[in-house]
């Protein structure tokens, strides 16, 4: 069979119409969002500097931060606080954890607890913090 102008017209059109719709097609594709991934919730407290902070290291000081480091490690091995750390700087932030309790109150009062928050060398801000399920504990 030769090919004559009208069969190259032919096939050029329906070359065309073909990749037009493999085009709208990658296109919707393309177009079309990922579901969201379903959130898990949590509680992230800062500890910041509180009204009688001092940064001086005394013997009620090293009292303190040694109950401190006690009430985290009660926490940690309850389950309610997942991570936690302190900042190194020398800014307001101290540190902070990352809780799992039922309410943000919970978290609030587990924190409060801290003899270093009820002395007021540290004050607690306490944030709700989504996640995607399964990316912590």
């Amino acid at each position: 069979m030769k090919l004559n102008s009208l069969n190259y017209k032919v096939i050029a059109g329906v070359l065309f119409v073909g990749l037009l719709g493999v085009s709208i097609i990658i296109s919707s594709v393309q177009g079309q969002k990922a579901p969201a991934p379903e959130l898990a919730q949590y509680f992230v407290v800062f500890l910041v500097k509180g009204p009688r902070w001092t940064a001086e290291e005394t013997p009620e000081t090293n009292r303190l931060q040694a109950e401190h480091l006690a009430h985290i490690g009660q926490l940690h091995d309850s389950g309610k606080l997942l991570l936690a750390g302190p900042f190194p700087d020398d800014g307001n932030l101290r540190g902070m954890g990352i809780f799992k309790t039922s309410t943000i109150e919970e978290a609030k009062q587990l924190a409060e607890d801290d003899e270093s928050v009820r002395t007021g060398r540290l004050r607690v801000e306490v944030h709700r913090w989504m996640t995607p399920k399964g990316s912590l504990p």
